[in-house]
């Protein structure tokens, strides 16, 4: 656990990690960014019980105030969750200025990393990684997720790389960095809205237990990297290939059009899918969400029974 003044860790996730019980990271830009209100605040605190009906602590981590938190209240989930786009989307370049200024910020896949690991938090839960943008061969647009996971010892279990980016670039770029892609269950990555993308993962693996072996082997090697779970979203849940992928593009030529840009890229193309499916894209992500918290509070039990804080 790295010691700064900064960081607040709540009393439920320090006792936690104290006593070795399994306790799983949440990000804050799906509250403030990701969903409208008060859906997002409701699915934030039905994720928070997920995990906890499976056995672990859930850890929401936020900048409030210019304070590093991990573990939210839930009031705070409220907060942000009214606050919305109002709270900045912070990622790691942004965290120096909005702790000086004791601003707020939702946190990204990286500033989650970055967070849950300066507390001692090995598994974190998300709906989706960022990547290489489409077209990123002449823009550069690529996410800082991708580097944070080349270079912070995190498992974040995910529903594949969002369908919105170049998976095949994404891949590439991961395997230069040495991150491993697993697949629970699955030889194939998900595309977040769908269980397949056409790419493969590097390894399957097909329970908890066989991924928390994984991740202790990496660590007790000493690499630091983070491992990448990729758990498709349930059959019930996932949508029409063609149906998202008409949105995707749609939503990714209106955006081209509009000469947006940066982090505000992911945020607008995601509401302007929701609208195109008539929300069936928001109903999607809502439950692939879930269930990769059910996974890696499970991952986390398993972590726990070899002793290792997680």
């Amino acid at each position: 656990m790295i010691s700064n003044s900064f960081l607040h860790i709540s009393e439920e996730v320090r006792m936690a990690l104290q006593t070795n019980r399994p306790v799983v990271a949440l990000e804050s830009t799906i509250i403030s960014h990701g969903m409208p209100y008060p859906q997002n605040v409701e699915t934030a605190l039905r994720v928070e019980q997920t995990i906890r009906d499976c056995g672990a602590v859930p850890a929401t981590i936020a900048v409030i105030g210019g304070n590093l938190i991990a573990g939210c209240t839930a009031e705070q989930i409220e907060y942000l969750g009214k606050q919305g786009t109002k709270v900045t989307k912070a990622s790691r370049r942004d965290l120096p200025v909005l702790v000086a200024r004791k601003m707020d910020g939702a946190t990204t896949v990286t500033t989650t990393m970055m967070i849950a690991h300066m507390a001692g938090i090995q598994v974190f839960a998300t709906g989706g990684i960022g990547g290489v943008h489409r077209g990123a061969e002449t823009t550069m647009d690529i996410s800082a997720d991708l580097e944070e996971l080349a270079q912070t010892p995190v498992m974040v279990v995910c529903a594949g790389a969002k369908s919105i980016l170049d998976i095949g670039l994404t891949l590439e770029y991961l395997e230069t960095k040495g991150v491993p892609v697993i697949g629970f269950g699955t030889d194939e990555l998900p595309a977040f809205y769908t269980r397949k993308s056409g790419f493969g993962v590097d390894y399957r693996l097909d329970s908890p237990s066989e991924v928390a072996a994984a991740f202790i082997a990496q660590r007790e090697m000493g690499i630091h990297n983070g491992m990448l779970v990729t758990n498709p979203v349930s059959e019930q849940y996932q949508m029409d290939k063609n149906t998202i992928d008409i949105a995707i593009e749609q939503a990714v030529a209106e955006c081209n059009e509009k000469g947006i840009k940066g982090k505000a890229t992911t945020p607008f193309l995601l509401a302007r899918i929701k609208e195109l499916t008539g929300g069936l894209s928001l109903d999607s992500n809502i439950h692939l969400v879930l269930n990769n918290a059910r996974l890696a509070a499970n991952v986390a039990v398993e972590l726990s029974k070899y002793g290792a804080k997680c």
